[in-house]
């Protein structure tokens, strides 16, 4: 079983419902469990303008290979409504893997660990909250 931070994210609608039925959702996905779970943090939209942001952070354990837990996330994302209209567009939902183990990912579909951490300071806020000792 592997250490996985997943990053949450809603601007549209209802942003707590639509984060916590997320949170339903993937504990729900075969062969992993929410360990941890952050607050929810309001934030302002990092490039693009539109209403502000809700955002999480959970700890999971999974089995999963990174791929394939982020054709999971996708599958969520979709079933609670996401629609993918333009980079940084607002959104219903957003689930970004944001740390897997100590693994670093560079493919066409997926990087870890997440560039964001480095350039946004809620999410090191939110890591720190679930992983205080993260380095």
């Amino acid at each position: 079983m592997t250490d996985v931070l997943i990053g949450l994210g809603s601007n549209l609608g209802d942003r707590w419902k639509n984060l916590t039925r997320a949170i339903r959702e993937i504990n729900t996905i075969e062969n992993t469990k929410i360990v941890k779970k952050t607050s929810f943090l309001k934030t302002k939209p990092h490039r693009a303008p539109g209403p502000d942001y809700l955002n999480g952070v959970v700890k999971i354990t999974t089995s999963l290979g990174p791929e394939e837990l982020l054709d999971r996330l996708r599958e969520i994302e979709a079933k609670l409504g996401r629609k993918h209209t333009f980079k940084n567009a607002p959104r219903l939902i957003d689930l970004d893997i944001l740390l897997y183990g100590n693994q670093k990912i560079k493919t066409n579909k997926l990087t870890v660990p997440h560039p964001g951490i480095k350039t946004r300071d809620f999410i090191k806020k939110l890591l720190l909250e679930i992983e205080p000792n993260l380095k």
